[in-house]
């Protein structure tokens, strides 16, 4: 069984939704892929883990890194756990480019190159964002694209963390805008 809640965040109505092992999505309202895998029979209930998880979203939008986890229930293939373990990676404040995962991804693979296409594929189906933090990662070029929530979100949350936005550029037309 699912249940779900929602929490009002600075920059938008997010949708929670757990079973009994862990967080299976954290979405914002109209995002893409918005509650894609959430089971049609599911409960709008607090539940303990939903207390923790807006615990560690509270410290998160005051600015500061959450110094505990909460327990997570990554639902996907193997590739796109093991993408998604590399964002789970990425420090607080800092970005990984798509061809970084990629290269890394095909060095524990055993394989010469990996396609940072198919990373994007993984990390656009992304279903708990924020907490598993695909905002944080950009294009090769210093590009801000690919983000589910809209670009407009990951902007906010990259500087919330902080994070040198110099180098980086919104595009004028692309996927994920």
């Amino acid at each position: 069984m699912q249940y779900t809640s929602c929490y009002r965040s600075p920059i938008g109505d997010i949708l929670l939704a757990a079973d009994d092992v862990g967080l299976t999505g954290l979405w914002f309202e109209g995002q893409k892929y918005f509650a894609l895998h959430l089971d049609q029979e599911h409960e709008e209930r607090e539940i303990p883990l939903f207390t923790e998880v807006k615990r560690w979203l509270d410290v998160y939008f005051a600015g500061r890194e959450p110094e505990f986890d909460v327990p997570l229930h990554l639902m996907g293939s193997e590739f796109q756990n093991a993408v998604w373990k590399i964002l789970c990676a990425i420090p607080y404040g800092k970005t990984m480019t798509y061809g970084e995962i990629a290269k890394q991804i095909a060095a524990e693979r055993g394989m010469k190159r990996m396609a940072a296409q198919a990373v994007g594929g993984a990390v656009g189906h992304n279903e708990i964002s924020i907490i598993v933090p695909c905002h944080r990662v950009v294009g090769t070029n210093g590009s801000l694209t690919g983000y589910g929530g809209g670009i407009d979100k990951k902007v906010k949350l990259l500087k919330l963390e902080q994070v040198d936005m110099q180098s980086f550029f919104v595009p004028r037309k692309g996927t994920a805008l």
